[in-house]
C-alpha cells in the first residue's frame, strides 16, 4: 500500500491566487520557479506575497536551475521559501552548502539513477525527486522500468495528472508527488479543476473512502 503520508506539490505557482487556490484545495507544498529559462517564472515578491497568504502549514519550495549559489540563498530569503528544489548539473558540495541553509529536493532525471542515486540517498537535508529529461514539458515516465531502481523516500515528478497519478503511485510509491504542466489552462496560469482533480485523485489513491 501507498504511504497515508504521501505528499502533494503543485509547481508553477505564478500567482498569489492559484496559490491560495492550491493550498485550500489541499496541496502540502507549492513551488515557484525562478529559473530564468522557465515560462512560469515568478518573482521573488509575488512568491513571498503567496506564502504569506497561504500560511505556514503549506511548503514553500523554491525552483532553481543551475544557478549561482549567492543566487540561489538570495532569491530564496527574498521569497521567504521554506525549501528548495535543485535542478541541473550540480556538484555536491553546492548541495550540500544549499542544503545547510534550507531542505533540498534534489531532482534527478532516470539516466541519473544509476550514477547519483546511491550519493544522496541517507545525506541529511536532501530528498530525492525522479523527474522527465525535460521538466515541466508533460511527457510521463516508464514506471514499470524504473520500479527497480527507484530510491526509497524519493518523491515523483514528469507528466503527472488526474488521471494517471493514482497508476504512478502504485507502480512506485513515492513520498511526493509534482506535477505542473497537466494542471494548467496555459503556461504559468493553473486549472483550477485540474488542481483539484489532481489532488483529489492523489487522496482516492491512499483512502478509497476519499470523498469524490
Amino acid at each position: 500500500m501507498p504511504d497515508p503520508a504521501i505528499r502533494i506539490k503543485v509547481c508553477g505557482t505564478t500567482t498569489v491566487a492559484d496559490a491560495v487556490h492550491a493550498a485550500q484545495a489541499g496541496a502540502d507544498a507549492l513551488g515557484f520557479i525562478f529559473a530564468p529559462v522557465s515560462k512560469r517564472r515568478v518573482s521573488a515578491a509575488v512568491a513571498r506575497e503567496a506564502g504569506l497568504n497561504v500560511g505556514p502549514s503549506v511548503a514553500r519550495v523554491g525552483v532553481f536551475l543551475d544557478q549561482g549559489l549567492d543566487e540561489v540563498l538570495r532569491t530564496a530569503e527574498a521569497a521567504r521559501v521554506s525549501a528548495v528544489q535543485l535542478h541541473g548539473s550540480l556538484p555536491g558540495v553546492y548541495v550540500r552548502r544549499i542544503a545547510g541553509y534550507y531542505p533540498v529536493l534534489r531532482v534527478l532525471r532516470p539516466a541519473d539513477l544509476t550514477t547519483e542515486k546511491n550519493v544522496w540517498e541517507g545525506v541529511s537535508g536532501v530528498t530525492l525527486m525522479l523527474d522527465a529529461p525535460e521538466p515541466g514539458g508533460g511527457v510521463p515516465l516508464d514506471w514499470a522500468a524504473l520500479a527497480p531502481h527507484f530510491p526509497s523516500g524519493a518523491w515523483l515528478a514528469g507528466g503527472l495528472g488526474p488521471w494517471n497519478v493514482a497508476q504512478a503511485i502504485r507502480a512506485l510509491q513515492p513520498a511526493g508527488v509534482d506535477a505542473v504542466s497537466r494542471l494548467e489552462a496555459r503556461p504559468g496560469v493553473k486549472d483550477p479543476s485540474a488542481v483539484e482533480a489532481f489532488i483529489a485523485a492523489v487522496r482516492i489513491s491512499m483512502n478509497p473512502s476519499y470523498p469524490q
